[in-house]
């Protein structure tokens, strides 16, 4: 078995934070996404895609996206749970999981991916068609993201974690979600006084150094 990481990215941290909350190791190899290794024929020939992460099993099999590869290693050690226990706790988890990936994750890689000169005409990731960057997409990521942050408030206000009453891979996301944004100098307002509470608790976590 082998994780395909590159030590620097959400998406792969977003996997080194969860194997490290059920207390399992893989082995990692290492992917230069900025220099282009992802879109190597080598590691084209692992993952079509051309995405960090990527799983690859004993048998040869091979899973990507985060998410997957989350949900394939709840499945073989599901205590701690972090994917919920009873159906209302499931489904919440994944309500909060999908929001946090998609309004708050992409808006700031709509930002990061359109402004990084390491990612000039490679606007979307993996092995997509090359594609300019555009400031106007950059722009419109910064206001989503400042939208998910006043979101994240609300929730987090009226709830002890992301998802619920307990930490979830929800907490993952949205934690990596705000360490992301540090890198286009977008960060949680202070006035967001439940979110940055929540914020130092779940960076205090032996996991968050993953």
């Amino acid at each position: 078995m082998k994780l395909y990481d590159m030590v620097l990215a959400p998406n792969p941290r977003r996997v080194r934070i969860f194997l490290a909350e059920k207390g399992i190791e893989v082995p990692c190899e290492q992917v230069d996404i900025p220099s282009g290794a992802n879109l190597s024929a080598d590691f084209l020939a692992v993952n079509p895609r051309g995405v960090v992460p990527t799983l690859v099993l004993d048998d040869g099999s091979v899973i990507d996206e985060s998410i997957a590869i989350c949900r394939y290693f709840e499945a073989l050690h599901p205590d701690p749970p972090l994917f919920g226990t009873t159906p209302i706790e499931q489904a919440n988890i994944e309500s909060w999981q999908r929001q946090c990936e998609f309004d708050g994750l992409f808006a700031v890689a709509g930002v990061f991916r359109n402004r990084s000169p390491n990612f000039a005409n490679r606007a979307m990731p993996g092995n997509a068609p090359a594609l300019p960057q555009s400031s106007e997409l950059a722009a419109r990521g910064e206001v989503l993201t400042a939208h998910f942050f006043d979101r994240l408030e609300m929730r987090l206000a009226a709830s002890p974690f992301v998802g619920g009453g307990a930490y979830s891979v929800a907490d993952i996301t949205a934690m990596v979600v705000i360490d992301f944004a540090k890198w286009v100098r977008i960060r949680v307002p202070e006035a967001n006084a439940a979110t940055l509470a929540w914020y130092a608790a779940v960076s205090a976590r032996p996991s968050a150094k993953a």
